[in-house]
């Protein structure tokens, strides 16, 4: 007994505020997520333009160098357009459309290109200027930034204080952040995940950081669960005042406290203990069913004169055309026949590519292992191959995700139980926005007093 009071009188001391900032943060997380450009932002700032003036994909594709592509994209960077390809290695190339030479990005083209976004968006664009040019900030830690890396930031000094970042090597606008944003993340996700700049720049440093200090506040939290029951005389608190509150709280709030703490400790799993999810090497060129051949490559016939992008992919052993016209629709086609989406077809035909005996299906919006495509009305599919399954965006063929059965039990486990996205609930969002504010608020309570607790010792200890 006196090692569990030691133990979590330390471990509260040093973890209460650590607790009360994670139940605060995420509740505003709830509200305010960490900033991103979503899909249907970055079409609607795509300007359209004539194709006639451009040099054929096959050409491009080995400008891209074509051994290295896995898809090819056509868009208008700033009034230029761009040939731009993905590589296997995590590197990106880009080319200029009219004559296949590198493309370069300098402020001007920066500045430019961040205009050309805002004005398609219909923001104001009038007073644009170039405030710094990073290798990282705030917004721009994570690693999906790395292929654009140094990055120009733009500032539009609009009402919303909007700033656009622009990718040194494809020209293009990958983030926006408003003022709202960034204010309520500084009080979100930035400490919620334990974000600064300076620490999650360096991922495997910030990783082991975040994974033992939920790992060790856990502990304290599992030592306060175990002397909250101890300590109950008759099913009643035997304290006063503070630990009274600080007794009854933590026993009401117990279950969700150790389950949002522990859960949370599992967001930053990545592979320790359950599998990571993630399609790579054989599994997704088996989906493909082959890669981006310059002899192979379609044309622009038929895809029109004007489009705000092409790209081009391969999936279950055919090349396919995306094609976003003018408006902003969208349509794939390949050997003559043109699809919005996907179709299941081409989906069986990938599920026979991975295995003789995979099946598919369309995967529901509130399914228990849910699954989302970067365009909303767009379908995404499964593929089940025995105990493995595959999701598949039906809206550009990109492999989302691969779920074996370590990978379906960490849902439950981290997902579901951190963000209450339970199928009943994700199905009606006022109820389940209602549970995490009590929930989180009735955390945040039992913090506070802990905080209030830990003061005091803390203080009669110096003294």
């Amino acid at each position: 007994m006196r090692a569990l009071v030691l133990i979590h009188r330390w471990l509260g001391i040093a973890f209460c505020l650590l607790f009360a900032m994670w139940f605060a943060s995420g509740l505003v997380m709830h509200f305010v997520p960490y900033p991103s450009l979503e899909e249907s932002e970055r079409i609607a700032g795509l300007s359209a333009f004539n194709l006639q003036e451009v040099i054929a994909p096959a050409a491009a594709l080995k400008a891209l160098e074509v051994h290295k592509v896995r898809r090819m994209r056509l868009v208008n960077v700033g009034g230029v357009p761009t040939y731009i390809g993905p590589r296997s290695d995590g590197t990106t190339a880009a080319i200029t459309a009219r004559d296949g030479k590198p493309l370069v990005v300098d402020e001007t083209a920066a500045l430019t290109s961040a205009s050309v976004h805002a004005q398609s968006r219909a923001l104001d664009a009038s007073q644009a200027r170039i405030e710094a040019r990073d290798t990282h900030d705030q917004w721009t830690v994570a690693n999906g930034f790395d292929a654009h890396r140094p990055l120009y930031r733009v500032a539009l000094n609009d009402m919303a204080q909007t700033e656009l970042y622009v990718s040194s090597v494809t020209g293009e606008v990958v983030l926006d952040t408003t003022r709202f944003e960034r204010a309520c993340n500084w009080a979100g996700s930035v400490v919620h995940w334990i974000y600064p700049t300076v620490l999650r720049r360096h991922w495997a440093t910030w990783d082991s950081t975040v994974w033992w200090l939920s790992l060790i506040a856990m502990t304290g939290a599992l030592t306060g669960l175990a002397l909250g029951v101890l300590r109950l005389n008759k099913m009643r608190s035997p304290f006063r005042g503070w630990m009274k509150w600080h007794h009854v709280l933590g026993l009401t709030c117990s279950l969700f406290v150790m389950t949002w703490i522990f859960s949370g400790w599992l967001s930053m799993d990545h592979g320790r203990i359950f599998s990571r999810g993630d399609t790579i090497g054989d599994d997704r060129m088996r989906i493909e069913g082959r890669a981006l051949s310059a002899p192979d490559m379609p044309g622009l016939d038929g895809v029109g004169t004007s489009v705000r992008e092409v790209e081009w992919f391969p999936f279950a052993g055919q090349i396919m055309t995306r094609v976003v016209d003018q408006r902003g629709t969208q349509q794939i086609h390949m050997n003559g026949e043109r699809t919005p989406w996907i179709t299941p077809a081409h989906i069986a035909q990938a599920a026979r590519t991975l295995a003789r005996n995979c099946t598919h299906a369309i995967v529901e919006e509130h399914a228990a292992y849910p699954a989302k495509s970067v365009t909303k009305s767009a379908p995404v599919y499964r593929i089940t191959c025995g105990d493995v399954w595959f999701h598949v965006d039906g809206a550009n063929g990109k492999p989302i995700e691969k779920l074996d059965a370590s990978r379906r039990a960490y849902r439950w486990a981290f997902q579901a139980l951190h963000t209450f996205d339970f199928p009943a609930l994700s199905a009606n969002p006022a109820l389940r926005t209602t549970i995490i504010v009590l929930l989180c608020l009735g955390g945040f309570a039992f913090s506070v007093s802990g905080m209030v607790i830990g003061w005091r010792r803390l203080k009669r200890t110096l003294n």
